[in-house]
């Protein structure tokens, strides 16, 4: 299979998050959005040949968001083999592109992070843990499973 990156809409990358993340949902907004596709099921007028899809934003936590850096906050894919190596170097050329000096992700710890270090990224370290919603500050729950602490990823 030769894959190829392709521009998709925020509408058709959260539809493929929605029938295809193993544990998160679509998001509200974007900075950019793009997609990975299989060169020969891949048509110009649909979306028939799309393999995965990487949603890149301002970063969730605030102490990132300086306005050099975006996040990955999306990568999913339908399992093709490098397509998420292919979306996270893709993703950071596009962003140094734009005018950014630095792309980062997150990790669950239970997650190898294969794809990031096959894209050239390296693991910051880890952060954070807990959920949003707090007595003063009631928020939808965050599920138990995605609680503790994450791993940050850069790209270099």
């Amino acid at each position: 299979m030769s894959l190829v990156i392709v521009p998709i809409s925020l509408e058709e990358a959260n539809a493929f998050v929605a029938a295809h993340h193993r544990h998160h949902a679509p998001v509200v907004g974007h900075k950019f959005s793009i997609a990975v596709a299989d060169a020969m099921l891949m048509g110009r007028d649909d979306c028939t040949g799309i393999c995965g899809v990487a949603i890149v934003g301002r970063p969730v936590a605030r102490g990132n968001d300086d306005g050099w850096t975006l996040e990955v906050t999306r990568c999913c894919t339908d399992g093709a083999r490098n397509a998420c190596s292919v979306l996270y170097g893709a993703a950071w050329r596009a962003a140094r592109a734009l005018g950014y000096v630095r792309l980062i992700t997150y990790t669950l710890p239970a997650e190898s992070g294969a794809s990031l270090r096959g894209a050239g990224w390296r693991l910051v370290g880890a952060r954070g843990g807990g959920n949003w919603n707090t007595p003063a500050r009631p928020r939808i729950d965050t599920a138990a499973r995605l609680r503790g602490q994450k791993l940050l990823w850069e790209a270099q």
